[in-house]
């Protein structure tokens, strides 16, 4: 079961939820739209965690998101335009990882650890 739901802001949810599949393969568990269509509430799924996002103003201290296959991600977050910040490398407490912006300046952390 789920406890903690990092929260992510976007000038443009709606958009960035696109580039979050696109970019992450995140999936659309729910969307919650203004009448004039802008999202108000969006909530994202990747394997066993979840995000929820909204328009608002970007930043914070950055998400960290466990993935079985460090290198094809990066390759991926790399092709939809993701600004690598820190390289694809191993570390010395065990695992292989990247930091990297979206296109709002939210920090993104991707990587094979698990605490």
């Amino acid at each position: 079961m789920r406890t903690v739901y990092p929260l992510v802001s976007y000038r443009d949810a709606g958009k960035a939820i696109d580039w979050l599949v696109q970019a992450f393969g995140f999936e659309v568990h729910q969307l919650v739209t203004d009448p004039d269509g802008g999202v108000r509430h969006g909530e994202l799924t990747v394997g066993t965690g979840m995000i929820m996002t909204s328009t608002g103003e970007p930043g914070g201290p950055g998400i960290y998101v466990v993935v079985d296959d460090p290198d094809a991600h990066h390759a991926g977050a790399v092709t939809a335009g993701a600004e690598i910040t820190r390289g694809l490398a191993d570390q010395d407490y065990g695992s292989r990882d990247y930091a990297c912006k979206d296109p709002e300046g939210n920090d993104w952390y991707f990587g094979t650890y698990r605490p």
